[in-house]
């Protein structure tokens, strides 16, 4: 008896530990979703899921593990009810349940459905049992058809997608992100421009005349136009000379 209690301790603490990282993770996809819901990828989506699904399938491995003792079997029994609110309770169930009282505990130690719940339940398996079992085969064989149709279409669409992705994989690019963001950045901001540097003195500019000064240098000159000879008098005797 002592070895059996030991045993149900102890799967009681693994299931709890498994419990409780499941979890975790629950509510840190959902602090992801209210918090992050902007910058949430569905990659990040998926690993969460995928999280969340193998701690569940962990769990179901627990509970049907040969060592686990069949807790359906097993009967919770209150030893004791009171008002008064208990630290030890609350802290173990995070605030939730203030005091173990007659008003949590059917609530908590239910073994049934709720009536209404249980009302429901009945009602529609009265309805399932009413149909000919000819009527729910070819439902059944309908319901199939359509399932089988959608999963086509959409292996069809992921090859599709699968098939074009790779394609554009393959092509050669045409242009570069970072040759457009230099050239975009060296037009409108004058980014990695260099300034051009004076190969020598700046060359000075050539000295207007003044009209006044060259109309002035002009007085006295010989017009261009006009033509003048001078001959030489070593070639005879001079018209004027005295005797």
């Amino acid at each position: 008896m002592q070895r059996e209690e030991k045993v149900l301790e102890s799967s009681i603490e693994t299931l709890i530990s498994r419990t409780q990282d499941l979890k975790n993770s629950i509510a840190s996809l959902l602090h992801k979703l209210e918090t992050e819901s902007d910058s949430f990828t569905w990659p990040t989506v998926l690993d969460s899921f995928s999280l969340i699904s193998s701690q569940v399938n962990t769990l179901s491995k627990i509970l049907k593990n040969d060592k686990t003792p069949a807790l359906r079997n097993l009967v919770l029994l209150p030893l004791l009810l009171q008002q008064d609110p208990d630290p030890e309770l609350q802290k173990l169930t995070e605030e939730r349940v203030p005091a173990f009282n007659h008003e949590v505990v059917p609530d908590y130690l239910r073994t049934k459905p709720e009536p209404e719940v249980e009302l429901r339940d009945k009602q529609l398996l009265t309805r399932a049992n009413q149909v000919q079992p000819e009527n729910a085969q070819r439902q059944v064989t309908a319901l199939n058809k359509i399932a089988g149709n959608l999963i086509e279409l959409v292996s069809n669409a992921r090859d599709d997608w699968e098939s074009e992705s790779g394609s554009k994989i393959n092509l050669s690019a045409t242009f570069s992100l970072a040759d457009t963001a230099a050239l975009v950045s060296a037009v409108s901001f004058g980014k990695a421009l260099k300034q051009a540097k004076p190969s020598g003195l700046p060359p000075s500019p050539m000295p207007r005349p003044d009209p006044s000064t060259a109309q002035q240098g002009n007085i006295g000159k010989v017009p261009s136009g006009i033509k003048t000879s001078i001959k030489s008098s070593s070639g005879g005797a001079h018209p004027y000379s005295r005797s």
